[in-house]
């Protein structure tokens, strides 16, 4: 069964990705072997400092920052955030996490660690932050995200010396940039042709689907 491709981009510091977590997860529940998400990155917070002096600058800095994601949690009752997000937990850039786990993407599709590891491992990362208050900028963070994903050390260690998850990483950065990635959490379907940018509902990320599953046809305009 060919499945419905879903390419998916966020930036794991990003809380609306973080609170879209649910969502994702309740489309592989209600949709199950009929999608196939590939994920990838894009860099929102690839300079946090510099973020936070031009946005937040006048907004209470850090500390303005941390207040905005927290009441923006309030939405969303059955997360429970860190307290110390952004007031003591400051990762400088989310590019060092997402460094990381390209190379446990790559070590999945290489066949070097079971399948799932990486939607486990991107999974916990966010964990690791919003509700653990750990840096994940940090490495050895991220070796015990790797470790509890089941991520086999030394073959991420590899793809990380060797250059081959940077590669993968300025990919991803480069295929944001081309197809007009404004944010995160943002869902590309339909070869292109629908986005879903930031903090959008399940029953409009469903009514998307359920219509390029009813008909797959990418030449043929969605009635969504």
């Amino acid at each position: 069964m060919k499945r419905l491709p879903i390419v998916y981009f966020s930036d794991v510091l990003c809380v609306w990705a973080f609170f879209a977590e649910l969502r994702l997860a309740e489309v592989r529940r209600a949709f199950g072997e009929q999608v196939e998400f590939e994920y990838r990155f894009c860099p929102v917070f690839g300079d946090v400092p510099g973020k936070i002096d031009s946005v937040w600058r006048d907004r209470g800095g850090y500390d303005g920052f941390g207040d905005h994601v927290q009441h923006a949690a309030q939405a969303f009752p059955e997360v429970a955030l860190h307290p110390n997000l952004w007031r003591n937990v400051r990762p400088a850039s989310s590019a060092s996490p997402h460094l990381f786990l390209k190379a446990v993407q790559l070590a999945e599709t290489e066949g070097k660690c079971a399948e799932g590891t990486f939607e486990c491992a991107l999974v916990l990362m966010r964990e690791a932050f919003f509700i653990r208050g750990f840096d994940i900028a940090r490495r050895e963070v991220q070796r015990g995200v790797g470790a509890e994903a089941g991520a086999d050390g030394a073959h991420v260690l590899g793809y990380l010396e060797d250059g081959r998850a940077h590669a993968a990483l300025s990919a991803d950065y480069k295929h944001a940039e081309t197809l007009g990635v404004k944010g995160s959490p943002t869902m590309i379907l339909n070869e292109g042709r629908q986005k879903l940018f930031g903090n959008v509902g399940y029953r409009i990320i469903e009514a998307n689907i359920q219509e390029l599953l009813r008909d797959p046809n990418p030449d043929r305009a969605s009635w969504c």
